[in-house]
């Protein structure tokens, strides 16, 4: 619960059971703890007694989400598909965040997670933000909050984890917020590289032991368009300056907006040591 309350979201009795720390228990079990504990099922959630006042903010969120979440988790699996076959240096793709947990509006964008060869990070970054400026233009009436807003077209697709493969064995965190970061994420391409990853870092599996059998059952791969030859490591440079240069831009834009400075910060301090351009 405290996982998902630092996400903002909650979930249903039978799917609260089934992502369970340790392991799956049976929707039953489940009910029958809640007599022992700090917590209550209310609009069909499970949440804490001290923090049931959010109940109707969460639950209009998911409300928002069963009507929103179908047309884009099409648009993001086609879109990650398509950013393996273009750039064959990418390992994996996911879709995490709001669209993956449950509580996806149309205002929000839609955050990826990408593994990527080593010496490609900000590559990929570099990538996803281009093939993203262009669905983008497709999207051009979508809504926008402080956070999604943007000069010619609304944020859509967006990196929110970017790895290189060496950074997966082992992972540097394996803690229980990094394990259902993967747990809740879902694989659109490398559904088996993700699998030797959650085999290679016992801890992250020993947090979530379904994590594998999540991760596996989804994430088929795609033939690559392009030789990984067209993509040398020493591009990874020039691609980070760019990278960074366009990232302060946006930061810069909103020097008005708190509440988006806010976000911005606390998403990154939930990526470290992964955050892109941390000096």
């Amino acid at each position: 619960m405290a996982l998902l309350e630092r996400r903002g979201y909650a979930l249903s009795p039978a799917r609260l059971a089934a992502v369970c720390l340790g392991g799956p228990v049976s929707p039953g079990q489940l009910l029958a703890a809640l007599d022992d504990r700090e917590l209550i099922v209310q609009s069909g959630l499970v949440l804490r007694r001290a923090g049931r006042e959010a109940a109707d903010a969460i639950r209009l969120r998911q409300a928002a989400h069963q009507a929103a979440a179908p047309g884009y988790l099409d648009e993001a699996e086609a879109f990650g598909r398509s950013l393996a076959r273009w750039f064959p240096f990418l390992l994996s793709v996911s879709i995490a965040g709001s669209l993956a947990s449950g509580g996806f509006r149309e205002s929000d964008d839609v955050d990826l997670n990408l593994v990527v060869d080593d010496g490609h990070r900000h590559l990929a970054y570099v990538a996803l933000n281009l093939l993203g400026i262009a669905h983008a233009l497709r999207h051009r009436g979508k809504p926008v909050d402080a956070h999604t807003s943007r000069p010619i077209a609304p944020r859509v697709m967006t990196a929110n984890l970017v790895l290189e493969r060496s950074q997966c064995f082992p992972l540097a965190r394996q803690d229980e917020d990094m394990a259902y970061e993967l747990l809740a994420s879902r694989t659109v391409v490398g559904g088996a590289f993700l699998t030797t990853v959650v085999a290679a870092n016992p801890g992250i599996a020993g947090h979530f032991p379904q994590l594998s059998d999540t991760v596996s059952a989804s994430g088929r791969e795609v033939p690559a368009r392009l030789p990984r030859a067209f993509f040398p490591a020493f591009l990874d440079h020039p691609a980070r300056a760019l990278g960074k240069a366009a990232w302060k831009y946006m930061q810069w834009t909103r020097r008005n907006r708190p509440e988006a400075i806010a976000r911005v910060a606390f998403v990154r301090s939930t990526m470290r040591p992964y955050a892109l351009f941390d000096d």
